[in-house]
């Protein structure tokens, strides 16, 4: 009996269950594979349909940004003076070139100029995005954009075409005030992420620029725009094939910036500083608009705009005279026999009958020291009238300490001094008002070898606009603006308006705590310094212009200490020579403009150089005055004997009986010649070594 034929039944049963195992799992596996696949080509296909396409269509076109029209600056009669213009230019796509250096090189063949700045060119290109142009030259004349074209097909990655550039029609007129717009740098990224903030991508647009300085910079923001974009076709390489017209965005235009400047008078400023140094402000003493303010010598802006070669820039730096820096604002004078206004308005406030007077003999020793009257031989006996009219520095020095320098510190911040403005662009300095508690402040902080006491021999100094004392061409614009209006402390606008929207200025403006008498005797003084045939101004300060008259304060100030000598020859080298300055109203009876002119190291050093300026642009100020024109044009009175002394024209008196209007007799003799005198400031002592 045999058992074998079991033994093969259970061996290809459990074979055949085997293979039945493996062909359902891995028949499982494929399904789950199956499935698995069908999601994820559903998912592709139908869910995520759109988001592909987005992505495929992204490869296949890009948006390159374009920067905006940049926003006009205009004067108060809608003069633009910051504009945009057509330039035709010439770029350079590194990543379509096949060799950068190749190209330059039959670039250069055709622009001999670029070749010279072929360095600042390779550095640019490495540093710009990929696929973006970069400007090579901008303002190519007709015939060189030519033949530019006419051989760019045989030129891999250049173009020509024309776009707006940044452009100053009055060229250096306004520079200071408006400044000039230039190429961001790392500097400007910096700052940007320092502060948190998500840098633009325009700015690395390498045609984009930004505000660099006065009104350029202040209103950057508002200037710049919002920037635009071309939807262009590229192909494989990154290269354009076309332009999608109906998916680009055209750039939004920044705003425009109306200021209160007058073009006229601004150019007309410059024009008469000539090849001297200073500034000058002017403004309307009713509503304080600034019409003028101008810094000489000056630069064109235009030559920042696309890069001022090195070499320029140099010798506008290294030059003496500093024409990069706003004289008008930044730099800072002693306001010399212009600030006796202060002084005399201090005075009163301390009780000092202004008819007092003080015998002159050309100095004023006090302690171990002479202090000199400007007038070697003296002035005579002098009332406050008189004192100002002939700019005796005596007076002052006399009387000066009965008030006080904390006294004449307050009233001179009540004037304007030792302040800031708001007046939308930043740069201003607020120069030094000395008093006690400044002079404290000053040793603590510069570790002086002093103690810190205040002499009363340095109030002296003080008095007569000199010593410690220092303020801009704006401040004085601003103390005479207070002093013609008599009535409230001005403040001075520039800004006019943004984007249409005006920018007014404040509804009210604070009371001066002055009393309509003291600034009757002070504004007195200074149309007596202007049409007084003794006055220090009156042979360069008449205006011509029918009855219209100025009244104003003549100036020197000393640039430097000549000890117990002399005060030095005239015709010294240019930064030894004084200061001269002049500050006026007009017309002298209806006060409607204010003007302050500094000349720095001025020829003569004193009123000689600044008033006769001061007189032609406040010339042009009122003859752009509809009512001041009309004033000027009506038919004059009938003539009627004059005083003795007064000029021609209408005649009138003073608050202290001086002639301040011009005399109606044309035949009134002419004056006697004499030398122009120049209200010369007294010596200046260093704080170093304070006169006690």
């Amino acid at each position: 009996m045999s058992s074998e034929p079991s033994i093969f039944f259970s061996d290809t049963n459990e074979r055949q269950g085997s293979f039945l195992r493996r062909t359902f799992v891995m028949g499982g596996v494929t399904a789950l594979g199956g499935l698995a696949l069908t999601g994820r080509l559903a998912q592709l296909q139908v869910f995520q349909a759109g988001e592909y396409a987005t992505l495929a269509t992204n490869n296949q076109f890009n948006f390159r940004l374009v920067p905006p029209p940049r926003g006009r600056i205009l004067d108060r009669n809608g003069v633009v003076i910051a504009g945009n213009r057509p330039s035709f230019r010439v770029l350079v796509v590194r990543d379509e070139t096949k060799d950068l250096d190749q190209t330059l090189d039959l670039l250069g063949r055709l622009l001999p100029d670029t070749m010279d700045r072929r360095r600042s060119i390779i550095r640019d290109v490495n540093a710009a995005p990929r696929f973006s142009p970069v400007p090579v030259k901008s303002d190519l004349t007709w015939e060189e954009f030519a033949r530019v074209n006419l051989y760019a097909n045989e030129l891999p990655g250049v173009m020509a075409d024309m776009n707006e550039a940044r452009f100053y029609p009055f060229g250096g007129s306004f520079a200071h005030v408006i400044g000039y717009v230039a190429k961001p740098n790392d500097r400007d990224i910096e700052a940007i992420e320092e502060r948190g903030e998500k840098v633009p991508e325009i700015l690395y647009n390498p045609g984009f620029r930004i505000g660099r300085q006065g009104v350029e910079k202040a209103f950057d923001s508002d200037l710049r725009g919002e920037a635009g974009g071309n939807r262009v076709e590229v192909d494989a390489r990154g290269r354009v094939v076309a332009e999608d017209i109906g998916g680009s965005k055209p750039p939004v235009p920044g705003k425009d910036v109306v200021l209160t400047l007058d073009a006229d008078v601004q150019n007309r400023a410059l024009e008469v500083f000539g090849e001297e140094s200073g500034g000058c402000v002017v403004m309307d003493v009713r509503n304080g608009d600034i019409l003028c303010m101008v810094s000489a010598p000056s630069f064109d802006p235009n030559l920042f705009v696309g890069g001022v070669p090195s070499t320029i820039y140099n010798a506008l730096r290294d030059y003496e005279r500093k024409p990069l820096l706003d004289k008008a604002i930044y730099g800072t004078f002693p306001p010399g026999s212009t600030f006796k206004m202060t002084t005399a308005l201090a005075l009163l406030d301390a009780g000092i009958d202004p008819k007092e007077r003080v015998n002159c003999t050309g100095g004023y020793r006090y302690g171990a020291r002479t202090f000199r009257c400007w007038k070697a031989g003296g002035h005579g006996a002098m009332d406050m009238h008189n004192a100002i009219k002939n700019s005796c520095d005596t007076y002052f020095y006399h009387l000066c300490n009965r008030a006080g320098v904390d006294r004449i510190a307050r009233v001179a911040e009540d004037l304007g001094f030792g302040h800031v403005y708001e007046i939308g662009i930043a740069g201003q300095s607020d120069g030094t008002v000395p008093s006690t508690k400044w002079k404290r402040a000053y040793t603590e902080a510069t570790s002086w070898d002093d103690d810190g006491t205040w002499y009363p021999g340095e109030t002296l100094s003080v008095a007569i606009g000199q010593g410690a004392l220092e303020v801009n061409a704006l401040q004085l614009a601003v103390m005479t603006s207070r002093l013609a209006n008599g009535r409230k402390a001005v403040q001075p606008r520039l800004v006019k308006a943004v984007g249409g929207e005006a920018r007014p200025q404040a509804p009210t403006f604070p009371d001066l705590p002055f009393s309509k008498e003291h600034l009757d005797i002070v504004r007195g003084g200074m149309a007596a310094v202007a049409n007084d045939v003794t006055g220090t101004a009156y042979r360069t300060s008449q205006l011509g212009l029918g009855d219209i008259q100025m009244a104003g304060k003549t100036g020197t100030a000393q640039s430097r200490n000549y000890g117990s000598g002399s005060r030095g020859p005239r015709d010294a080298v240019w930064s030894r020579r004084d200061h001269a300055l002049f500050v006026a109203f007009a017309p002298h009876d209806a006060p409607r403009y204010a003007i302050a002119l500094i000349i720095q190291h001025a020829p003569s050093g004193g009123s000689v150089d600044a008033a006769p300026k001061a007189r032609e642009i406040m010339k042009t100020v009122l003859l752009k005055d509809p009512d001041m024109r009309a004033r000027i044009e009506r038919p004059l009175p009938p003539e009627a004997e004059a005083p003795v002394g007064a000029d021609e024209g209408d005649a009138g008196t003073g608050p202290g009986g001086e002639v301040v209007g011009p005399a109606a007799a044309a035949e009134a003799p002419p004056p006697a010649p004499r030398p122009a005198p120049t209200a010369t400031s007294g010596p200046r002592p260093y704080l170093s070594e304070p006169p006690r």
